[in-house]
């Protein structure tokens, strides 16, 4: 090799070094870049593990059944939903309706009502045997009293249903009063304790059954003939065998019968009064709730709960009893309202009203449904919880529980005194308790709005607590109680009794004093309005609330069929 050749390979060895190191230094500047974002992304990264760790979960309230007929979003979405204990506010008094103190009950017939010594036939006696549990049959023996008028016969005192769902064996005289009953309504009604034997024999009454809503005209052609030829007629199954078309006398006598005359026994009502005296010791103001969330309501109704094959077979087995009863679609049910709120969601709909979890709650209720697991969560929200079971001893108990109408009527009582009362079907006794408390100064009682609520508690768990409280309130004005949201001769009477209240238009705001006992000569006062307020209510019935839509918008859907519904309170 020569001289000139190694001259000539120096050059080209000194550029290959030169390459090598420079990809040599530039690998491990990348290298050392990447090892830097990555101890750099590492860092972040537990930083925010530690974080997640340390920083509380959020809460959520879960209802049993929804994971069962709840929304299908995602778990993680439902963390959104958290229930103040204090509830929220409604801007105005929970306690209490508004211009409440504008309206008051007045029963006072007109001058053209003739008195029962002037108009009872001396030989006709009227018979009526009830129907049903104890508000079914309270207004058989009201509409009883009316059908005596209109026939001008004598009534015998009516035997109360011992074979119905209840099989309660009490007669009128454990339940009421009797002496109030007859004297009460001397002046209308001639009213006896048992039929008058003929020759010292018992007298066989001629059985007959009008129908459904039977208007005075109805009574005067299928029932009267036979009273003048037999002297002695009972009608049957008599549960809801009266129009709720009658004039303001006869309207007015209904509401003479159902708030004045017919009262508890004296130990019913004792019974009754100490516990509201109880609840009166937990807060000055309290809550209470007709749940009827048994299974017989639920197997009636249709509806299902999302307790898989378990509770269709079980409430399937219980729906056998009624043979017409025809199958329903659950869902459908439930989102035309007819199915009642599950406890939870009442607790829900109250804690959104401003109800918050100190309020006193006092449940009216038989054995419920799911028992203790599906009242969990009412008395997590409502911890201050209690029923006639939990304020009286078994010994203070114990004359009333074996008789489920006696049971019955102390709820009723305690319902009625309550400050707020809340139903959670429109059966029986809730209309009944909801006409009294529009009669006695239109206190609060809450109808849930169950066709709205519906679909707002399937997706409550998307929303925050303000969005659906807010939603509540807006879907429940209109089913508070309150003086105007229902219109003259909307409804069933004894719901809605608006032939017996009066308006007050001088008081501005003053304090009204309610009748708690009236007789004919002490109701003169306020006479010429009510008789302008029957009118209303018979002009707007007729003109603009057929019966047939009337029923469809009011009735309550689950006892429509009466026949096959004997076990509704």
């Amino acid at each position: 090799m020569t001289f000139h050749s190694l001259k000539r390979k120096k050059p080209q060895s000194d550029k290959l070094t030169f390459i090598r190191v420079f990809i040599t230094n530039l690998l491990r500047r990348r290298y050392l870049h990447r090892l830097l974002v990555s101890a750099v992304s590492g860092c972040f990264l537990l930083l925010f593990f530690i974080f997640s760790l340390l920083a509380p979960s959020p809460v959520r309230h879960l209802s049993p059944f929804n994971d069962k007929v709840g929304s299908p979003l995602k778990s993680h979405r439902r963390l959104v939903f958290h229930v103040p204990a204090n509830g929220s506010s409604l801007g105005r008094d929970l306690w209490s309706s508004n211009h409440a103190q504008l309206y008051y009950g007045c029963t006072n017939a007109s001058d053209n009502f003739l008195n029962s010594n002037f108009k009872t036939h001396p030989n006709r006696y009227l018979l009526i045997a009830t129907s049903g549990g104890l508000n079914q049959q309270r207004t058989g023996i009201i509409d009883g009293v009316v059908a005596a008028y209109i026939l001008n016969a004598t009534l015998v005192v009516p035997t109360l249903d011992q074979k119905s769902y209840w099989k309660d064996t009490s007669n009128f005289t454990e339940i009421f009063d009797v002496d109030q009953f007859i004297s009460f309504l001397q002046d209308d009604v001639r009213i006896i304790k048992e039929l008058p034997s003929e020759g010292g024999e018992s007298v066989i009454p001629y059985s007959i059954r009008v129908p459904r809503k039977c208007t005075p005209a109805c009574y005067e052609k299928r029932v009267l003939p036979h009273l003048v030829k037999r002297n002695v007629v009972q009608l049957t199954k008599f549960d809801y065998r009266l129009s709720n078309r009658l004039d303001a006398d006869l309207q007015r006598l209904r509401c003479r019968v159902n708030y004045h005359a017919l009262e508890f026994t004296k130990p019913i009502q004792s019974m009754g009064r100490l516990l509201v005296e109880r609840m009166r010791m937990k807060n000055i103001h309290f809550v209470a709730l007709h749940l009827r969330y048994e299974a017989d309501m639920l197997a009636f109704s249709g509806c299902y709960y999302g307790g898989g094959d378990r509770e269709r077979r079980e409430l399937g087995e219980i729906r056998k009893r009624w043979k017409s009863l025809h199958a329903s679609d659950p869902d459908k049910g439930r989102r035309r309202g007819r199915c009642p709120l599950t406890p939870e969601e009442v607790g829900l709909m109250l804690r959104a009203l401003g109800f918050g979890s100190d309020v006193p709650l006092y449940v009216a209720s038989g054995e419920l449904y799911g028992g203790e697991e599906t009242l969990a969560p009412l008395k997590a929200l409502f911890p201050n919880f209690h029923s006639k079971e939990t304020l009286l001893t078994k010994q203070e108990l114990a004359p009333f529980a074996p008789f489920s109408s006696r049971m019955a009527a102390i709820d009723s009582i305690v319902c009625d005194e309550s400050d707020v009362f809340v139903t959670n079907n429109n059966g029986n006794m809730a209309k009944i308790l909801a006409g009294r408390r529009r009669y006695f100064g239109h206190k609060p009682t809450i109808r849930p709005n169950a066709k709205k609520l519906f679909r707002l508690f399937m997706d409550k768990n998307v929303r925050t607590w303000e969005a659906f409280a807010s939603r509540v309130r807006t879907y429940q004005v209109g089913f508070m109680g309150e003086p105007d949201e229902l219109k003259p001769g909307m409804g069933e009477f004894h719901e809605n009794p608006s032939s017996c209240i009066c308006q007050d238009t001088e008081a501005k705001g003053g304090e009204v004093t309610y009748p708690q006992k009236q007789t004919r000569d002490s109701l003169e006062e306020g006479s010429d309005m009510d008789d302008k307020n029957g009118d209303v209510g018979d002009m707007l019935e007729e003109l603009l609330l057929p019966e047939e839509e009337e029923e469809k918008e009011w009735s309550n859907p689950l006892s429509n069929n009466m026949e096959q519904i004997q076990f509704l309170f």
